[in-house]
């Protein structure tokens, strides 16, 4: 199994996505993602088009439109949006469980070959089907605490006051000004070592 660049890219938006949003921003510019993953637009977009076609992510227009997380991140698996972007994770169909087509072996059943690619297809599956995009998001910002590095989006500038209800920007400023506390180098926020709270 071999990831692709779109499948690549794919995985790290979705994780920049999930840093915005635990960040107090749910929603992102295709343009600020291009940016900091220095990527074409138009091969961005192509990729959100995919992700948006399997649920996981969501747009809106307009001027503070964008792209925001379709469900919660605790249910975006990344085995699963490998398997949509880039096909199986098996390294031969035979022992696929989604896509499984017949090799040339002439005796299947008792091809070592295949044996040892259903020990590889598990194991990948194992860790990639057993994570979420909740876990590394938190390992991420768990680990830009821990280095005292500032995360992406965390000083973002695009106002969205003229979008979302009174009540609902006064609890994201809230959760900015926290986050912003934990990164800036107040006092114990380079020793806070616990994960972020989950919505």
């Amino acid at each position: 199994m071999k990831i692709s660049k779109r499948g690549e890219y794919a995985l790290r938006a979705l994780i920049d996505l999930g840093i915005a949003s635990e960040l107090g921003w749910p929603m992102l510019q295709i343009s600020e993602l291009a940016s900091k993953e220095k990527l074409p637009i138009k091969f961005l977009e192509q990729i959100f088009t995919q992700l948006k076609a399997g649920g996981y992510v969501s747009s809106r227009r307009g001027k503070f439109g964008g792209y925001s997380l379709a469900r919660p991140m605790s249910q975006i698996k990344f085995g699963a949006v490998i398997r949509l972007i880039d096909g199986p994770l098996a390294p031969i169909r035979c022992v696929s469980q989604t896509s499984y087509a017949r090799c040339s072996c002439p005796d299947e059943i008792h091809c070592g070959l295949r044996l040892l690619m259903f020990d590889v297809r598990n194991a990948i599956s194992t860790i990639l089907d057993r994570y979420t995009l909740a876990d590394i998001v938190e390992i991420t910002l768990r680990k830009y605490r821990r280095d005292k590095v500032t995360p992406p989006f965390l000083h973002r500038a695009i106002p969205i006051t003229s979008v979302l209800p009174q009540h609902k920007e006064a609890l994201r400023s809230k959760r900015r000004a926290a986050a912003r506390n934990r990164f800036s180098g107040s006092p114990g926020s380079g020793t806070n070592n616990h994960p972020p709270k989950r919505r």
